[in-house]
């Protein structure tokens, strides 16, 4: 399973070490390094158990580092293998930890405020990165929210929940708070973003009572729809407060 390596990494999260002899994580997302992944796999002997021979091995390394190269990857990519030691590296710090901490609260807060007004979130809210809102009851489709939502300028997408039948068109979307919270975006930000996407749904319920629920019908003429182009002015608006990692808006202006 997809693991949260640097939640579990800073004492965030339960290790799964513990319990899985294969992990997997990937690099791009909680992590802020490049866009990659990393696999981890237990080596040398098994612990004793009954029916098992004597000094058996764990036999993992061949059979991954084969399924990687050169079965499914070329050559390795070294400016993604040096990014990567330095997410490590920056991983260690006592500011990634924090960030981290951040990372979770400001989830709870999304969340919560969803729940708030009403929403039905998949185990009733969450102690991670994310949050998955279950759109069902509303009798939306997380394709249908992830369209208006990409063009009101807000990032998620869509995603299965229990009892999905199709993955093209789930019941749900979730939503991940790193990139926002590395921009520097507190639980009060958050709140604000829950409401844009109360907001989203909204325009979501309107256009398909009257257009109808095939998808097709749903997004005809979308982009012309006033008030998704006044959330997207709101939502950049509000966006454009908040700085990109390591560039200054007042950095990139033309000076004379």
């Amino acid at each position: 399973s997809l693991i949260l390596f640097c939640f579990f990494l800073l004492q965030e999260a339960t290790n799964p070490f513990e319990y899985s002899d294969v992990v997997t994580t990937t690099t791009h997302k909680s992590l802020r390094g490049p866009r990659s992944g990393m696999i981890f796999y237990r080596k040398g002997p098994k612990p004793p158990k009954k029916g098992q021979p004597e000094g058996a091995l764990y036999d993992y390394e061949d059979k991954i580092n084969f399924a990687v190269f050169p079965s499914l990857q070329g050559g390795p990519h070294n400016h993604q293998i040096a990014a990567l030691a330095v997410g490590l590296k920056q991983a260690m710090s006592p500011g990634f930890k924090a960030y981290i901490q951040q990372v979770k609260a400001n989830a709870v807060a999304l969340g919560n405020h969803l729940m708030s007004k009403g929403y039905k979130m998949v185990t009733d809210g969450t102690e991670n990165h994310l949050v998955l809102w279950d759109l069902r009851p509303l009798g939306l489709s997380g394709n249908k929210v992830e369209k208006v939502c990409d063009l009101s300028s807000i990032t998620l997408n869509k995603n299965a929940v229990f009892g999905d039948s199709s993955a093209l068109a789930p019941g749900g979307v979730r939503i991940g708070t790193p990139a926002m919270t590395s921009r520097g975006l507190v639980e009060k930000d958050f709140v604000k973003i829950a409401e844009y996407l109360h907001q989203a749904v909204v325009i979501c319920l309107n256009v398909q009572k009257q257009r109808g629920k095939r998808y097709n019908d749903f997004i005809v003429d979308l982009e012309k729809n006033e008030d998704i182009a006044e959330l997207r002015a709101e939502v950049e608006k509000f966006a454009i407060a908040f700085e990109m990692p390591g560039f200054r808006v007042s950095d990139m202006k033309y000076k004379d």
